[in-house]
């Protein structure tokens, strides 16, 4: 279970240090792929094989499921986490992600995320203000 919010630095070449909690559970191996909100997707194989499963399973005849086969799968890299702990985070997902020197990764349960510093706060911010909106989406299906 990827829990938590961290930061961290990443390097000239590209690499940054997994959070030590989560490396257990990406023994083998991971997926890195884009997001949804201009951040960085990463996947424990086995989790990216059930969510790969049932997105190539969409109709091909839906224009939705062609976008998001597109965005997840031709942007994935496989990448293995170091003697380290780090990650090489391939350029093409750094740009579209904006991470440069500080990155934070957030848990998400079954998977986490990687932000540049400056747009994870504004999510944050964001957040902060839109509570009870998303308390009230919420209550409406009984959570």
């Amino acid at each position: 279970m990827f829990l938590g919010e961290f930061e961290h630095s990443i390097d000239d070449k590209g690499r940054v240090a997994i959070p030590a909690r989560f490396r257990e559970e990406l023994s083998e191996g991971m997926v890195l792929t884009r997001g949804f909100d201009a951040c960085l997707q990463a996947f424990p194989r086995a989790i990216w094989q059930q969510l790969a499963q049932k997105v190539s399973s969409l109709s091909l005849g839906s224009p939705e499921a062609r976008t998001l086969r597109r965005m997840l799968f031709s942007n994935a890299a496989e990448v293995e986490v170091d003697r380290q702990g780090r990650i090489l985070v391939p350029q093409n997902l750094r740009e579209y992600a904006g991470l440069a020197e500080q990155v934070v990764i957030s848990g998400m349960d079954t998977y986490f995320e990687l932000w540049s510093a400056d747009r994870w706060r504004n999510v944050m911010e964001q957040l902060d203000t839109s509570g009870a909106g998303i308390a009230a989406q919420l209550a409406a299906v009984g959570i």
